[in-house]
């Protein structure tokens, strides 16, 4: 389905990972998206993974499954936060149903959650 597939960009921040996906979210682009964030994975501390999934013109349950394997990774080691930036209305009604919602932050934009971050390590002691 769609053209292309699925396209993923993973940029490294300081305090954080993004990860930018556009495309074709179905089963085949699961695994190279789950492939790309076990890549990425120790890259932040904790890991921080941001994830800015607007651009996706199509996904399917996949997209739970994703984000439900770096949730259930993210509490075996007992630490880790996702945060899903400028998530459509559907993929909120997805997580709300799968009760998946109350796992993850939300934020608006990358650069505004990049900032906050890097706040939030000045901080912190």
């Amino acid at each position: 389905m769609g053209n292309g597939g699925l396209r993923i960009e993973t940029t490294r921040h300081l305090h954080c990972t993004v990860l930018r996906a556009g495309g074709v979210l179905d089963h085949a682009g699961r695994v190279r998206f789950s492939d790309r964030i076990n890549q990425v994975w120790n890259w932040s501390v904790g890991p921080v993974l941001v994830f800015d999934l607007a651009d996706l013109d199509f996904f399917d349950s996949s997209v739970i499954g994703v984000l439900a394997m770096a949730m259930q990774r993210m509490e075996e080691q007992g630490e880790g936060r996702i945060i899903l930036v400028r998530p459509s209305d559907h993929l909120l009604s997805v997580l709300r149903l799968t009760d998946l919602l109350s796992r993850v932050e939300l934020r608006g934009s990358v650069e505004e959650t990049v900032a906050e971050l890097m706040l939030q390590s000045e901080i912190s002691p």
